[in-house]
């Protein structure tokens, strides 16, 4: 069996959201907590698994690590008062 992304899930302080998955990820979602399962010998609930692959996924997408990152005109130079002549 080829290596999971994910590795064991940590427990941290969660924020609750309800969202609506289509039938066929959910099921895909409860496969991969069983793989992972057998993988890391800890019992894992596919819910938990939500937030870590979505961490993982920003981490990796480089195109908003690009947009969140400050322009360099933004980093060093501020707005410049007006000066009276």
């Amino acid at each position: 069996m080829p290596k999971l992304k994910l590795g064991p899930i940590l427990d941290d302080r969660p924020v609750k959201l309800s969202v609506e998955l289509p039938a066929d990820l959910h099921r895909d979602l409860v496969a991969y907590a069983e793989a992972l399962s057998r993988e890391t010998g800890q019992q894992v609930e596919p819910t938990k698994l939500v937030a870590p692959m979505l961490a993982r996924f920003l981490a990796s997408d480089r195109g908003f690590r690009s947009a969140r990152r400050p322009s360099p005109r933004s980093r060093g130079s501020q707005a410049q008062p007006a000066r009276d002549p």
